[in-house]
């Protein structure tokens, strides 16, 4: 008898492995944020969903994956050892979801900052953010009140004409 074999080829995108990466560094003491995507917001505040992967870059083969990133690491901290603990959790995470096995993480840390710093720089972002969105808001007022007076008064001069 003969056997029926199915043949079939899996691939990844590159976000789907950056995702995957940027969810696994979440949890690295030490390492506060990679290149802008401050983890301390992923689970609320996050305005952009895609922020996740925000320094993280990927190149995907059909076995291997190398990984690139841009971190900025908390102060005091012992940076080896950071990007130790960074490089076993990206590669046990790439292995137990997509049997890739990482096989290159390049660590460009970018700053180190206190903890304090990085959370008066996630504010900052922050603030910036709603400004703007308040700052729309309010314009978008502005103009829609601005055509009801315009609309209101034209509506009055064709009553009081007829």
């Amino acid at each position: 008898m003969a056997e029926n074999t199915i043949k079939t080829k899996l691939t990844y995108d590159d976000k789907v492995i950056e995702k995957i990466v940027g969810h696994a560094l979440e949890n690295v003491g030490g390492l506060l944020a990679v290149s802008g995507g401050f983890f301390s917001n992923i689970k609320n505040n996050m305005v952009n969903s895609d922020s996740v992967t925000d320094g993280v870059n990927v190149e995907v083969g059909s076995k291997e994956v190398a990984v690139d990133l841009d971190a900025i690491v908390e102060y005091g901290k012992d940076i080896p050892k950071v990007v130790e603990g960074l490089k076993q959790i990206v590669a046990q995470n790439v292995d137990v979801m997509t049997h890739l096995k990482v096989v290159e993480v390049n660590v460009n840390v970018v700053d180190i900052r206190t903890k304090e710093e990085q959370k008066e720089a996630e504010v900052t972002v922050q603030d910036r953010v709603s400004s703007a969105a308040s700052s729309t808001s309010n314009y978008v007022s502005e103009k829609t009140d601005q055509i009801k007076t315009s609309v209101a008064e034209k509506s009055n001069t064709h009553s009081s004409t007829n």
